[in-house]
Protein backbone atom coordinates (compact mmCIF):
# COMPACT_ATOMS: atom_id res chain seq x y z
CA UNK A 1 0.00 0.00 0.00
CA UNK A 2 2.30 3.03 -1.31
CA UNK A 3 -0.16 5.08 -3.83
CA UNK A 4 -2.98 6.73 -2.32
CA UNK A 5 -5.41 5.41 -4.82
CA UNK A 6 -4.86 1.70 -3.41
CA UNK A 7 -6.34 2.76 -0.34
CA UNK A 8 -9.16 5.55 -1.71
CA UNK A 9 -11.97 3.80 -0.71
CA UNK A 10 -10.49 3.51 2.79
CA UNK A 11 -10.50 6.93 4.01
CA UNK A 12 -11.08 9.91 2.16
CA UNK A 13 -10.07 11.22 -0.48
CA UNK A 14 -8.44 12.43 -3.58
CA UNK A 15 -8.42 11.14 -7.13
CA UNK A 16 -5.72 8.55 -8.31
CA UNK A 17 -3.81 11.50 -10.00
CA UNK A 18 -3.72 13.92 -7.36
CA UNK A 19 -0.39 14.09 -5.53
CA UNK A 20 -0.58 13.69 -1.83
CA UNK A 21 1.18 16.59 -1.72
CA UNK A 22 -1.33 18.24 -3.20
CA UNK A 23 -3.79 16.95 -0.69
CA UNK A 24 -1.41 18.52 2.41
CA UNK A 25 -0.78 21.81 0.66
CA UNK A 26 -4.59 22.48 0.35
CA UNK A 27 -5.29 21.23 3.98
CA UNK A 28 -2.28 22.59 5.81
CA UNK A 29 -3.72 26.03 4.33
CA UNK A 30 -6.59 26.78 6.28
CA UNK A 31 -4.77 24.67 9.33
CA UNK A 32 -2.14 27.31 8.97
CA UNK A 33 -5.05 30.14 9.25
CA UNK A 34 -6.69 28.44 12.25
CA UNK A 35 -3.64 28.07 14.09
CA UNK A 36 -2.56 31.67 13.38
CA UNK A 37 -5.56 33.20 14.80
CA UNK A 38 -4.83 31.13 17.96
CA UNK A 39 -1.89 33.86 18.75
CA UNK A 40 -2.09 36.22 16.02
CA UNK A 41 -4.34 38.19 18.89
CA UNK A 42 -1.95 38.30 21.54
CA UNK A 43 -0.26 41.38 19.47
CA UNK A 44 -3.90 42.63 18.67
CA UNK A 45 -5.01 42.31 22.61
CA UNK A 46 -4.21 45.96 23.51
CA UNK A 47 -5.51 47.73 20.61
CA UNK A 48 -8.61 45.80 20.48
CA UNK A 49 -9.33 46.62 24.61
CA UNK A 50 -8.45 50.31 23.62
CA UNK A 51 -11.00 49.90 20.47
CA UNK A 52 -13.63 49.81 23.39
CA UNK A 53 -12.59 52.05 26.10
CA UNK A 54 -14.00 50.60 30.05
CA UNK A 55 -13.47 46.71 28.71
CA UNK A 56 -11.05 45.45 31.51
CA UNK A 57 -8.57 43.21 30.62
CA UNK A 58 -10.20 39.89 32.39
CA UNK A 59 -13.25 40.67 30.38
CA UNK A 60 -10.87 41.37 26.90
CA UNK A 61 -9.66 37.97 27.78
CA UNK A 62 -12.60 36.27 25.94
CA UNK A 63 -12.57 37.34 22.96
CA UNK A 64 -9.10 35.02 23.04
CA UNK A 65 -10.83 32.11 25.37
CA UNK A 66 -14.44 32.41 24.07
CA UNK A 67 -12.83 31.28 21.12
CA UNK A 68 -10.29 29.04 22.58
CA UNK A 69 -13.12 27.50 25.04
CA UNK A 70 -15.95 26.31 21.96
CA UNK A 71 -12.69 25.51 19.51
CA UNK A 72 -11.73 23.04 22.38
CA UNK A 73 -14.77 21.02 22.88
CA UNK A 74 -16.26 21.28 19.19
CA UNK A 75 -12.99 19.81 17.73
CA UNK A 76 -13.63 16.35 19.51
CA UNK A 77 -17.26 15.85 17.64
CA UNK A 78 -16.20 17.44 14.75
CA UNK A 79 -13.66 14.80 14.30
CA UNK A 80 -16.06 12.16 14.42
CA UNK A 81 -18.79 13.89 11.77
CA UNK A 82 -15.47 14.07 9.57
CA UNK A 83 -15.29 10.34 9.93
CA UNK A 84 -18.76 9.42 9.72
CA UNK A 85 -20.04 12.24 7.33
CA UNK A 86 -17.08 12.78 4.76
CA UNK A 87 -14.00 14.76 5.03
CA UNK A 88 -14.10 16.79 2.20
CA UNK A 89 -17.67 17.76 2.68
CA UNK A 90 -16.46 18.26 6.67
CA UNK A 91 -13.19 20.53 5.79
CA UNK A 92 -14.67 22.68 2.87
CA UNK A 93 -18.15 23.67 5.44
CA UNK A 94 -15.58 24.27 8.26
CA UNK A 95 -13.43 26.79 5.80
CA UNK A 96 -16.83 28.51 4.57
CA UNK A 97 -17.67 28.92 8.67
CA UNK A 98 -14.33 30.15 9.36
CA UNK A 99 -14.09 32.66 6.56
CA UNK A 100 -17.66 33.99 7.57
CA UNK A 101 -16.99 34.45 11.10
CA UNK A 102 -13.36 36.23 10.59
CA UNK A 103 -15.17 38.83 8.17
CA UNK A 104 -17.69 39.12 10.99
CA UNK A 105 -14.94 39.46 13.30
CA UNK A 106 -13.72 42.44 11.23
CA UNK A 107 -17.04 44.20 11.29
CA UNK A 108 -17.53 43.88 15.20
CA UNK A 109 -19.16 47.01 16.58
CA UNK A 110 -18.78 45.51 20.02
CA UNK A 111 -17.03 43.60 22.25
CA UNK A 112 -19.84 40.84 22.68
CA UNK A 113 -20.28 41.06 19.15
CA UNK A 114 -16.64 40.39 18.70
CA UNK A 115 -17.02 37.62 21.14
CA UNK A 116 -20.09 35.73 19.23
CA UNK A 117 -18.20 35.88 15.93
CA UNK A 118 -15.35 34.27 17.43
CA UNK A 119 -17.47 31.24 18.73
CA UNK A 120 -18.56 31.24 15.25
CA UNK A 121 -15.48 30.91 14.15
CA UNK A 122 -14.41 28.47 16.36
CA UNK A 123 -17.17 26.29 15.20
CA UNK A 124 -15.50 26.63 11.78
CA UNK A 125 -11.96 26.07 12.80
CA UNK A 126 -13.13 22.77 14.86
CA UNK A 127 -14.81 21.54 11.49
CA UNK A 128 -12.18 21.77 9.25
CA UNK A 129 -9.08 20.97 11.67
CA UNK A 130 -9.66 17.30 12.35
CA UNK A 131 -10.85 16.39 8.34
CA UNK A 132 -7.35 18.39 7.63
CA UNK A 133 -5.40 16.01 9.58
CA UNK A 134 -7.40 13.03 8.42
CA UNK A 135 -7.64 13.49 4.23
CA UNK A 136 -3.43 14.17 4.96
CA UNK A 137 -3.50 10.53 7.05
CA UNK A 138 -4.93 9.12 4.29
CA UNK A 139 -3.55 10.47 1.11
CA UNK A 140 0.23 9.11 2.49
CA UNK A 141 0.94 5.53 3.25
CA UNK A 142 2.33 4.22 6.31
CA UNK A 143 6.11 4.27 6.07
CA UNK A 144 5.81 8.11 5.25
CA UNK A 145 2.73 9.01 7.73
CA UNK A 146 5.61 10.02 10.60
CA UNK A 147 7.25 13.10 8.76
CA UNK A 148 3.75 14.00 7.03
CA UNK A 149 2.19 14.48 10.21
CA UNK A 150 5.27 16.42 11.94
CA UNK A 151 5.40 18.45 8.79
CA UNK A 152 1.57 19.29 9.37
CA UNK A 153 1.91 19.93 12.84
CA UNK A 154 5.12 22.07 11.79
CA UNK A 155 2.66 24.02 9.94
CA UNK A 156 0.06 24.73 13.05
CA UNK A 157 3.81 25.24 15.21
CA UNK A 158 4.76 27.94 12.93
CA UNK A 159 1.58 29.84 12.40
CA UNK A 160 1.05 30.04 15.98
CA UNK A 161 4.65 31.03 16.50
CA UNK A 162 4.70 33.59 13.85
CA UNK A 163 1.30 35.01 14.83
CA UNK A 164 2.39 37.37 17.32
CA UNK A 165 5.15 38.92 14.93
CA UNK A 166 2.68 39.23 12.24
CA UNK A 167 0.11 40.21 14.39
CA UNK A 168 1.92 43.27 15.43
CA UNK A 169 3.17 44.29 12.05
CA UNK A 170 -0.73 44.12 11.04
CA UNK A 171 -1.66 46.27 13.97
CA UNK A 172 0.16 48.91 13.79
CA UNK A 173 -0.38 49.25 10.34
CA UNK A 174 -3.72 48.76 9.12
CA UNK A 175 -5.09 48.12 12.31
CA UNK A 176 -6.58 45.24 14.55
CA UNK A 177 -9.71 44.68 12.29
CA UNK A 178 -7.08 43.42 9.53
CA UNK A 179 -5.83 40.79 11.89
CA UNK A 180 -9.18 39.11 10.80
CA UNK A 181 -9.60 39.88 7.13
CA UNK A 182 -6.15 38.69 6.38
CA UNK A 183 -7.58 35.28 6.72
CA UNK A 184 -10.03 36.26 3.92
CA UNK A 185 -7.71 35.28 0.61
CA UNK A 186 -5.89 32.71 2.25
CA UNK A 187 -8.95 30.62 3.14
CA UNK A 188 -10.92 31.44 -0.18
CA UNK A 189 -7.71 29.69 -2.22
CA UNK A 190 -8.27 26.73 0.12
CA UNK A 191 -11.90 26.92 -0.47
CA UNK A 192 -11.62 26.78 -4.28
CA UNK A 193 -9.16 24.05 -4.52
CA UNK A 194 -10.26 21.98 -2.30
CA UNK A 195 -13.52 21.98 -3.62
CA UNK A 196 -12.20 21.07 -6.88
CA UNK A 197 -10.00 18.61 -6.36
CA UNK A 198 -10.36 16.91 -3.04
CA UNK A 199 -12.73 13.55 -4.04
CA UNK A 200 -14.87 12.28 -0.92
CA UNK A 201 -14.38 8.98 0.22
CA UNK A 202 -17.88 6.27 0.64
CA UNK A 203 -19.24 6.99 4.03
CA UNK A 204 -19.56 4.50 6.49
CA UNK A 205 -22.89 2.84 7.29
CA UNK A 206 -23.11 3.53 10.89
CA UNK A 207 -22.82 7.37 11.67
CA UNK A 208 -21.74 8.39 15.12
CA UNK A 209 -23.84 10.87 16.73
CA UNK A 210 -22.95 14.06 18.04
CA UNK A 211 -22.76 14.28 22.13
CA UNK A 212 -24.23 17.10 22.84
CA UNK A 213 -24.46 16.07 26.91
CA UNK A 214 -20.92 15.56 26.77
CA UNK A 215 -19.83 19.20 24.65
CA UNK A 216 -22.12 21.12 26.96
CA UNK A 217 -20.28 19.67 29.99
CA UNK A 218 -16.85 20.18 28.83
CA UNK A 219 -17.51 23.94 27.55
CA UNK A 220 -18.96 24.85 31.16
CA UNK A 221 -15.76 23.20 32.97
CA UNK A 222 -13.21 24.58 31.00
CA UNK A 223 -15.05 28.07 30.70
CA UNK A 224 -15.90 28.49 34.57
CA UNK A 225 -12.33 27.33 35.53
CA UNK A 226 -11.05 30.22 33.36
CA UNK A 227 -13.51 33.13 34.40
CA UNK A 228 -12.41 31.94 38.03
CA UNK A 229 -9.12 32.83 37.35
CA UNK A 230 -9.49 35.82 34.85
CA UNK A 231 -11.44 37.31 37.50
CA UNK A 232 -9.56 36.38 40.14
CA UNK A 233 -8.75 40.22 40.73
CA UNK A 234 -12.44 41.59 39.43
CA UNK A 235 -13.87 43.99 41.88
CA UNK A 236 -17.03 42.98 40.01
CA UNK A 237 -16.72 39.34 41.26
CA UNK A 238 -16.57 37.94 45.58
CA UNK A 239 -14.14 35.35 46.64
CA UNK A 240 -17.14 33.19 47.15
CA UNK A 241 -18.77 33.71 43.56
CA UNK A 242 -15.78 32.86 41.98
CA UNK A 243 -15.27 30.11 44.48
CA UNK A 244 -18.51 28.59 43.12
CA UNK A 245 -17.70 28.43 39.95
CA UNK A 246 -14.31 27.07 40.02
CA UNK A 247 -16.33 24.43 42.09
CA UNK A 248 -19.05 24.07 39.28
CA UNK A 249 -16.26 24.09 36.50
CA UNK A 250 -14.65 21.17 38.73
CA UNK A 251 -17.81 19.06 38.89
CA UNK A 252 -18.46 19.35 35.28
CA UNK A 253 -15.18 17.93 34.17
CA UNK A 254 -16.07 15.26 36.32
CA UNK A 255 -19.44 14.57 35.29
CA UNK A 256 -17.99 15.13 31.89
CA UNK A 257 -15.93 11.66 32.54
CA UNK A 258 -18.93 9.78 34.25
CA UNK A 259 -21.17 10.56 31.78
CA UNK A 260 -18.01 9.66 28.49
CA UNK A 261 -18.05 6.09 31.37
CA UNK A 262 -21.67 5.15 30.60
CA UNK A 263 -23.21 7.09 27.29
CA UNK A 264 -23.73 4.91 24.24
CA UNK A 265 -21.51 7.53 22.02
CA UNK A 266 -19.91 9.92 24.28
CA UNK A 267 -18.08 12.86 23.04
CA UNK A 268 -14.55 11.30 24.26
CA UNK A 269 -14.39 7.26 23.77
CA UNK A 270 -12.36 6.79 26.78
CA UNK A 271 -11.25 3.57 25.57
CA UNK A 272 -8.53 5.73 23.67
CA UNK A 273 -6.94 6.22 26.80
CA UNK A 274 -5.98 2.41 27.28
CA UNK A 275 -3.53 2.83 24.72
CA UNK A 276 -0.44 4.00 27.08
CA UNK A 277 1.26 6.41 24.72
CA UNK A 278 -1.75 7.72 23.74
CA UNK A 279 -2.51 8.46 27.03
CA UNK A 280 0.82 10.12 28.13
CA UNK A 281 0.87 12.12 25.08
CA UNK A 282 -2.19 13.93 25.66
CA UNK A 283 -1.41 14.81 29.28
CA UNK A 284 1.76 16.08 27.89
CA UNK A 285 0.53 18.50 25.52
CA UNK A 286 -1.79 19.64 28.16
CA UNK A 287 1.30 20.75 30.23
CA UNK A 288 3.17 22.04 26.97
CA UNK A 289 -0.43 23.90 25.75
CA UNK A 290 -0.54 26.14 29.23
CA UNK A 291 3.58 26.61 29.07
CA UNK A 292 3.40 27.42 25.12
CA UNK A 293 0.51 30.18 25.38
CA UNK A 294 1.87 31.85 28.35
CA UNK A 295 5.42 32.30 26.66
CA UNK A 296 4.04 34.02 23.69
CA UNK A 297 1.47 35.89 25.52
CA UNK A 298 4.24 37.17 28.13
CA UNK A 299 6.64 38.00 25.30
CA UNK A 300 4.54 40.92 24.63
CA UNK A 301 3.82 41.99 27.71
CA UNK A 302 7.56 42.05 28.44
CA UNK A 303 8.82 44.39 25.50
CA UNK A 304 6.26 46.48 25.24
CA UNK A 305 5.97 47.02 29.11
CA UNK A 306 9.27 46.76 30.79
CA UNK A 307 11.56 47.12 27.33
CA UNK A 308 8.80 49.95 26.57
CA UNK A 309 9.46 48.39 22.57
CA UNK A 310 6.79 49.69 20.07
CA UNK A 311 4.43 47.03 19.20
CA UNK A 312 5.64 46.27 15.49
CA UNK A 313 9.67 46.31 17.19
CA UNK A 314 8.30 43.71 19.65
CA UNK A 315 6.79 41.50 16.85
CA UNK A 316 10.16 41.79 15.09
CA UNK A 317 12.44 40.93 18.25
CA UNK A 318 9.72 37.22 18.92
CA UNK A 319 10.57 36.31 14.76
CA UNK A 320 13.75 35.13 15.31
CA UNK A 321 12.01 32.03 17.22
CA UNK A 322 9.51 31.39 15.35
CA UNK A 323 11.43 30.79 12.22
CA UNK A 324 13.37 27.94 13.98
CA UNK A 325 10.17 25.76 14.32
CA UNK A 326 9.96 24.27 10.56
CA UNK A 327 13.72 23.27 10.11
CA UNK A 328 13.65 21.68 13.55
CA UNK A 329 10.19 19.95 12.72
CA UNK A 330 11.35 18.56 9.49
CA UNK A 331 14.41 16.98 10.94
CA UNK A 332 12.58 15.67 14.31
CA UNK A 333 9.98 14.48 11.96
CA UNK A 334 12.66 12.35 9.46
CA UNK A 335 14.53 11.16 12.42
CA UNK A 336 10.91 9.77 14.27
CA UNK A 337 10.44 7.98 11.21
CA UNK A 338 13.23 5.89 12.22
CA UNK A 339 13.75 5.86 15.99
CA UNK A 340 10.69 7.14 17.04
CA UNK A 341 9.27 10.69 18.69
CA UNK A 342 10.31 9.71 22.57
CA UNK A 343 13.93 11.37 22.15
CA UNK A 344 12.35 14.62 20.59
CA UNK A 345 9.57 14.97 23.15
CA UNK A 346 11.67 14.61 25.67
CA UNK A 347 15.54 16.61 24.94
CA UNK A 348 12.84 19.48 23.59
CA UNK A 349 10.88 19.66 26.74
CA UNK A 350 13.82 19.95 28.27
CA UNK A 351 15.05 22.49 26.06
CA UNK A 352 11.81 24.52 26.26
CA UNK A 353 12.48 24.45 30.35
CA UNK A 354 15.65 25.65 29.77
CA UNK A 355 14.25 28.49 27.29
CA UNK A 356 11.79 29.22 30.06
CA UNK A 357 15.16 29.43 32.84
CA UNK A 358 16.89 31.71 29.88
CA UNK A 359 13.79 34.35 30.40
CA UNK A 360 13.65 34.63 34.24
CA UNK A 361 17.18 34.60 34.95
CA UNK A 362 18.52 37.29 32.27
CA UNK A 363 17.16 39.55 30.89
CA UNK A 364 16.61 43.03 33.42
CA UNK A 365 14.66 45.91 33.13
CA UNK A 366 17.25 47.49 30.43
CA UNK A 367 17.01 46.60 26.40
CA UNK A 368 19.78 44.33 25.68
CA UNK A 369 18.30 42.53 22.72
CA UNK A 370 20.91 40.11 21.21
CA UNK A 371 22.68 39.00 24.54
CA UNK A 372 19.63 38.96 26.73
CA UNK A 373 16.71 38.16 24.64
CA UNK A 374 18.09 36.63 21.22
CA UNK A 375 19.04 33.44 22.84
CA UNK A 376 16.39 32.48 24.73
CA UNK A 377 14.35 32.73 21.69
CA UNK A 378 16.68 30.53 19.60
CA UNK A 379 16.39 28.15 22.82
CA UNK A 380 12.63 28.05 22.54
CA UNK A 381 12.20 28.09 19.01
CA UNK A 382 14.32 24.95 18.42
CA UNK A 383 12.00 23.25 21.20
CA UNK A 384 9.00 23.89 19.96
CA UNK A 385 9.70 22.68 16.58
CA UNK A 386 10.73 19.16 18.19
CA UNK A 387 7.85 19.50 20.48
CA UNK A 388 4.48 20.42 19.05
CA UNK A 389 4.20 18.99 16.08
CA UNK A 390 5.87 15.64 17.84
CA UNK A 391 2.96 15.74 20.06
CA UNK A 392 0.73 15.40 17.27
CA UNK A 393 2.16 13.03 15.40
CA UNK A 394 2.97 10.90 18.43
CA UNK A 395 -0.94 10.96 19.67
CA UNK A 396 -2.22 9.60 16.36
CA UNK A 397 1.00 6.98 15.80
CA UNK A 398 -0.66 3.79 16.81
CA UNK A 399 -4.44 4.63 16.22
CA UNK A 400 -6.05 2.89 13.66
CA UNK A 401 -7.41 4.63 11.14
CA UNK A 402 -11.12 4.67 11.46
CA UNK A 403 -10.15 6.79 15.15
CA UNK A 404 -7.58 9.29 13.36
CA UNK A 405 -10.10 11.76 12.80
CA UNK A 406 -11.35 11.57 16.49
CA UNK A 407 -8.06 10.94 18.16
CA UNK A 408 -6.55 13.77 16.22
CA UNK A 409 -9.56 16.04 17.56
CA UNK A 410 -9.15 14.73 21.49
CA UNK A 411 -5.05 15.96 21.00
CA UNK A 412 -5.58 18.75 19.49
CA UNK A 413 -8.57 19.68 22.15
CA UNK A 414 -6.14 19.16 24.81
CA UNK A 415 -4.00 21.53 23.65
CA UNK A 416 -6.45 23.91 23.43
CA UNK A 417 -8.14 23.61 26.79
CA UNK A 418 -4.04 23.85 27.91
CA UNK A 419 -3.97 27.50 25.52
CA UNK A 420 -7.41 28.88 27.71
CA UNK A 421 -6.31 28.11 31.08
CA UNK A 422 -2.31 29.72 30.20
CA UNK A 423 -4.06 32.67 28.82
CA UNK A 424 -5.95 33.08 31.97
CA UNK A 425 -3.33 32.56 34.05
CA UNK A 426 -1.04 35.26 32.24
CA UNK A 427 -4.09 37.73 32.01
CA UNK A 428 -4.16 37.43 35.81
CA UNK A 429 -0.44 37.61 36.32
CA UNK A 430 0.04 40.42 34.32
CA UNK A 431 -3.40 41.97 33.09
CA UNK A 432 -2.83 44.55 35.67
CA UNK A 433 0.01 46.45 33.59
CA UNK A 434 3.13 48.08 35.57
CA UNK A 435 4.91 45.61 35.16
CA UNK A 436 8.51 45.06 36.13
CA UNK A 437 10.44 41.95 35.74
CA UNK A 438 9.72 40.68 38.98
CA UNK A 439 5.81 40.32 37.97
CA UNK A 440 7.16 38.00 35.33
CA UNK A 441 8.97 35.59 37.89
CA UNK A 442 6.05 33.64 38.92
CA UNK A 443 5.39 33.32 34.88
CA UNK A 444 8.43 32.28 34.32
CA UNK A 445 8.81 29.50 36.57
CA UNK A 446 5.43 28.15 36.20
CA UNK A 447 6.62 27.70 32.69
CA UNK A 448 10.13 25.94 33.19
CA UNK A 449 8.16 23.63 35.97
CA UNK A 450 5.62 22.81 33.07
CA UNK A 451 8.34 22.08 30.78
CA UNK A 452 9.82 19.39 32.78
CA UNK A 453 6.56 17.96 33.19
CA UNK A 454 5.78 17.85 29.95
CA UNK A 455 9.32 16.08 29.37
CA UNK A 456 8.69 13.60 32.25
CA UNK A 457 5.18 12.70 30.78
CA UNK A 458 6.83 11.77 27.59
CA UNK A 459 9.37 8.58 29.08
CA UNK A 460 6.69 5.97 28.42
CA UNK A 461 5.60 7.30 24.83
CA UNK A 462 6.43 4.67 22.70
CA UNK A 463 6.46 5.51 18.50
CA UNK A 464 9.87 3.34 17.54
CA UNK A 465 8.72 1.10 14.35
CA UNK A 466 8.39 -2.01 14.90
CA UNK A 467 10.60 -3.88 13.18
Amino acid sequence: MTRPAAHATAGTLAAPTLSPWTIFWISSIAVFLVSLDSTLLFAAFGAIGASFPGTSAADMSWVLNGYTVVYAAMLIPAGGVADTHGRKKVFLLGVVLFLVASAACGLAGSVAWLVAARVLQAVGAALLTPASLSLVLDAFPQHKRAVTVSLWGAVGGLAAAVGPSLGSLVVETLGWRWAFYLNLPLGALSLWRGAALLQEARKPERQRPVDGVGMALLILGVGAIALSIVQMESPRWTAAELGAAAVAGVAALVLFVLWARTAPAPLVDLGLFRNRTYAFTNVATLSFGIAFSMMFFAFFFYLTQVWHYPLRTAGLAITPGPLLVIPFAILSGRLAGRIGHRPFLVGGGLLYACAGSWFLLVPGAEPAYLTHWLPGLILSGSSIGMVLPSLSAAAVNRLPPGQFAVGSAVNQATRQIGSVMGVAVTVLLLGHGNLTHASFVPLYVSHVLLALLTAGLCIPVNTKPQR
